[in-house]
């Protein structure tokens, strides 16, 4: 054929489809849509140790690993409510129950606060390029470091952790409100509250002395690190971090979703509504100008005027105020900015924002589109909060207070995010259905993630 030659179908089915991507770039996308995720952006590519899952499964769902032996890991990020909890604040240390149906304990317990952020789901997180953890950064990986992350430890924090999502297992454990309980209640919460997390003695070292005490962790322990750990005392807390980061790692990688299968030239896995809902998040909607990738994240920290309700972190004239990465750089022009949420399986990990403010995936996008008018109507009915009486009053406090709130929706940057251009509701639905279109279905139904029962003997159930 005049010098041309024939294409393999294979060969040219591919070429269709890139000519077709380009053709929906033109009509309108600003940003690139991604190639399909491979194995190797995951730290357990070429490297899975199922001992080392298996452990870590029991450990996430072991209340041994809190101060009052009361909570699990896996009580704020639970397979059955997709590795959230369901509410737009948690109920830690204290509490009772499951999920939406948790409670606040009760007022003599001493716990005075809700946890202040919303429980993030836990998808997709052992990828290499999430180097950043908890939704101000204040977890990620630094190789000036000793022990190569940057984290509220400073130099406590011990070597040999696998990766970010194990650094980031190291402090839930330690913290009063979400797991370790108040002082004078625990060993453990005692060495934290002293600031003694390393060493012997610490924090860390007396949760690894409960699991050096129970002999089928130890055999468990063994099996996962063979030929590391051939006696009990050799447990560490960091040997632990390490095995639930594996077991979130390698349980909750979603990666088939039909975006996925749609980026892997299968061009009928995504309807057309959602075919046109992904033009519009990647041009005029402008939605990838922050999540962006693979797992739309560009993983930097935007403000976006979110309403502020719960405790706050301590931050304002009285401490109801959350700050978000200003607390972590010091610097007031990151005040009110989060961390991107990535959007994988965003369709059934609600309630929705870093306090959890919006119980409708609707809810939210549109926020994204006028934060100004959301806030100035936004209706706090919506928030999934058990109530406990003397915690109701402080949480829409610095809501309510617009000397309080103002400064919140002037950080907003998406305040004219879609500037000049107008987008309909049919848009906005095309927009949900290509968000819908980002949910693996294996995300489904997660009930083998969850134990029977776990080693320390404790119930699963409060």
């Amino acid at each position: 054929m005049n010098g041309i030659r024939a294409l393999h179908p294979r060969t040219f089915c591919s070429l269709i489809f890139s000519i077709a991507i380009l053709i929906g770039n033109a009509q309108g996308a600003a940003a690139k849509i991604p190639k399909a995720v491979q194995d190797d952006a995951f730290f357990e590519f070429g490297n899975v140790n199922l001992d080392k899952i298996n452990l870590g499964k029991f450990l996430m769902f072991d209340k041994i690993l809190s101060g009052n032996q009361n909570i699990a890991c896996a009580t704020c990020h639970h397979p059955f409510a997709a590795t959230g909890d369901g509410l737009s604040l948690p109920i830690g240390n204290g509490g009772s129950g499951f999920g939406v149906a948790r409670v606040p304990g009760p007022i003599d317990t001493g716990i005075r606060v809700r946890i202040p952020r919303n429980a993030p789901p836990l998808f997709n997180l052992g990828a290499k390029e999430f180097t950043f953890m908890f939704d101000d950064g204040r977890v990620h990986a630094d190789s000036t470091k000793p022990s190569g992350f940057d984290t509220p430890a400073g130099n406590q924090l011990p070597t040999g952790l696998d990766n970010p999502l194990a650094a980031q297992a190291m402090f839930p454990v330690q913290d009063v409100a979400e797991m370790v309980g108040l002082p004078g209640t625990n060993p453990v919460a005692d060495q934290a509250s002293a600031g003694n997390l390393a060493g012997p003695g610490g924090a860390w070292d007396l949760l690894a002395a409960r699991l050096r005490a129970i002999p089928a962790y130890v055999q468990l322990f063994e099996l996962a690190y063979s030929g590391e750990i051939t006696s009990g005392d050799q447990i560490t807390y960091v040997h632990a971090a390490n095995a639930i980061a594996a077991f979130e790692a390698h349980v909750w990688r979603m990666t088939n979703s039909p975006f996925d299968r749609y980026l892997k030239h299968d061009r009928g896995a995504m309807t057309s509504d959602a075919v046109k809902g992904m033009r519009l998040f990647y041009g005029k909607a402008n939605c990838a100008s922050c999540h962006s990738g693979i797992f739309q994240t560009d993983h930097k920290f935007h403000s976006i005027g979110m309403p502020q309700i719960g405790p706050g972190k301590g931050d304002g004239a009285d401490g109801h105020d959350d700050f978000g990465r200003e607390r972590v750089t010091l610097d007031t022009a990151d005040r009110y900015k989060f961390r991107t949420m990535p959007l994988r399986n965003i369709a059934i990990t609600g309630p929705w924002g870093h306090d959890g403010a919006f119980n409708t995936l609707e809810g939210i996008v549109r926020h994204h589109l006028d934060s100004v008018k959301s806030m100035s109507t936004y209706d706090p009915t919506q928030l999934v909060l058990p109530s406990r009486p003397d915690l109701d009053a402080q949480d829409l406090i610095v809501f309510h207070d617009p000397t309080r709130s103002g400064p919140i929706t002037a950080s907003s940057e998406i305040k004219a995010a879609v500037k000049g251009k107008v987008l309909t509701d049919k848009d906005i639905a095309n927009l949900l259905e290509f968000l819908q279109a980002l949910t693996d279905p294996n995300s489904l139904d997660l009930r083998s993630n969850a134990p029977l029962s776990v080693p320390s003997g404790l119930p699963l159930s409060d």
